[in-house]
């Protein structure tokens, strides 16, 4: 299929393709959000009373595998970061930049993403192609960082720069909330769309394990407009104490937020359940309510 890059440039893509190369041997050790994600988009998959023979996966942080009971006959998996693909039972991958995606339209019978969208510059242009290589009735699950995700991190790493550097730059991703996917998912024209979100909270004894965790993950700062010189240790140093000053528990653990956001959607298809077109009830509703209906 054929399409355009968009010139929104949030995200730098070649720095997050580095990153997650780099994070690749780690990631057993410190992948544990994209594994929770992965989990979950199988319990809603167990809720759907359909097969998928053919089926796709973006991103590949998470080894965990479909259900059986989905019967994916053919499964192809793709990512930009080629490092990820090292593991023999990728044999089968295609690299690709989830931005200009490489498959034809009416492709899939399934195509899933476990945390790996929010880092896209042009999402409504992802999420419109990922809809068009679909085939129709086809199902799009993903997860991906809402935006409430690290606020503590925000905050904190906001006042230390104010405090030490005497001015702010840009530190953690502007991530969508939930009212913003809802209209992307409207817009890229998907079919009974669902869309909600779950709060991850988890302790840490140091804000340098939140750190080591979120590099070697591969989600560490890969904004454009980020500050590209190393901040030093004082910075560090004072992030980490007011981080504990801020949001540390009685058993002096500091905590950390992560919204992630689950999008459910559908390619049309006649066999779908359609809304009602106005005028179209047999029944008034102060009938099937036996009231009486008052005019105002």
């Amino acid at each position: 299929m054929s399409a355009e890059k968009s010139d929104i440039f949030i995200f730098d893509r070649n720095r997050i393709r580095f990153q997650r190369n780099k994070s690749v041997h780690k990631l057993p050790e410190h992948g544990f959000l994209v594994d929770w994600s992965m989990e979950q988009i199988n319990d809603r998959l167990l809720d759907v009373k359909k097969t998928f023979p053919t089926a796709l996966q973006i991103g590949l942080r998470s080894d965990i595998q479909l259900p059986e009971s989905k019967k994916v006959e053919h499964l192809y998996k793709t990512d930009m970061a080629e490092k990820l693909f090292n593991s023999p039972q990728y044999k089968g991958y295609i690299q690709s930049d989830e931005e200009l995606m490489p498959f034809a339209k009416n492709s899939f019978d399934l195509i899933f993403s476990p945390l790996n969208l929010h880092t896209t510059n042009d999402l409504p242009g992802t999420l419109s192609q990922i809809k068009d290589c679909l085939k129709p009735d086809g199902m799009f699950i993903a997860t991906m960082l809402g935006g409430e995700t690290l606020y503590e991190l925000r905050k904190v790493m906001s006042a230390v720069e104010e405090e030490v550097l005497g001015g702010l730059s840009p530190r953690v991703a502007p991530f969508a909330d939930l009212q913003q996917m809802g209209s992307l998912m409207q817009r890229a024209n998907f079919t009974l769309p669902v869309i909600d979100s779950e709060k991850v909270v988890v302790t840490y004894d140091h804000p340098i394990k939140l750190m080591y965790d979120l590099r070697y993950m591969g989600e560490n700062n890969s904004l454009f407009e980020r500050h590209k010189k190393f901040s030093g240790k004082k910075f560090i140093q004072r992030v980490c104490e007011k981080y504990f000053e801020e949001f540390s528990n009685e058993d002096n653990e500091i905590q950390a937020t992560f919204e992630v956001i689950f999008l459910i959607g559908w390619k049309d298809h006649e066999s779908q359940q359609k809304p009602l077109k106005p005028g179209s009830a047999k029944i008034r509703l102060a009938d099937a309510l036996k009231t009486k209906e008052e005019k105002l």
